[in-house]
């Protein structure tokens, strides 16, 4: 997770504001091909900012259910000095998760990171958006059907054992598949310059 995103996600489940999700599956759909799966969701919040210090850039939220968290806002938050008490803020978080098992060859081990951040420009009101993608594509050491669980290696040689959910999952896949895992999380945020209700 990137660190432009990190802060604020907490925020996010910290006040426990789902207000809307989404979420979707996709599996391999015909016998004998690899497992694949993708799973997103889509969280919607608007917080209230209950207090803010301009100096130290601390700002408190307060969610619907009246859940408050403090965090400081990083220097990529543009034109915090526009931000009051009693400001709407507008959130909305985006995740999927993507995994593919491939065969031996069809991908490189190793991983990849992407972050894109934009702001809003002097001036204007508070807003932005992040987003962050990782993808790790590890090699299958061994394969445990009664547990079930796969271990992985890593391009590194560093290997972990992850449990699968699904037992029929492992139906197709053997030793040697490699496993291709994407994850993308998008932030965007902007100020309503309202009062507190």
């Amino acid at each position: 997770m990137g660190r432009v995103l990190s802060g604020v996600v907490a925020v996010v489940f910290a006040l426990s504001f789902a207000a809307a999700a989404i979420g979707a599956e996709k599996k391999a759909a015909k016998e004998g091909e690899k497992p694949a799966l993708e799973q997103s969701s889509l969280v919607t919040v608007t917080a209230t900012v209950e207090a803010i210090d301009q100096k130290t850039r601390m700002v408190t939220l307060k969610g619907p259910e009246g859940n408050t968290i403090t965090f400081k806002a990083g220097d990529k938050i543009k034109n915090l000095s526009q931000v009051n008490v009693g400001d709407l803020v507008h959130v909305k978080y985006y995740e999927s998760l993507a995994v593919e098992v491939k065969k031996p060859g069809e991908a490189k081990p190793g991983v990849k990171e992407q972050e894109a951040v934009t702001s809003a420009k002097p001036g204007e009101t508070p807003k932005g958006m992040a987003v962050s993608q990782v993808t790790v594509t590890a090699t299958i050491a061994a394969i445990d059907k009664k547990k079930p669980s796969v271990t992985l290696k890593g391009a590194d040689g560093k290997t972990t054992t992850v449990k699968v959910r699904n037992p029929k999952n492992l139906e197709n896949v053997k030793v040697g598949d490699v496993v291709v895992i994407t994850y993308t999380e998008a932030l965007a945020l902007s100020l309503e310059k309202a009062s507190k209700k």
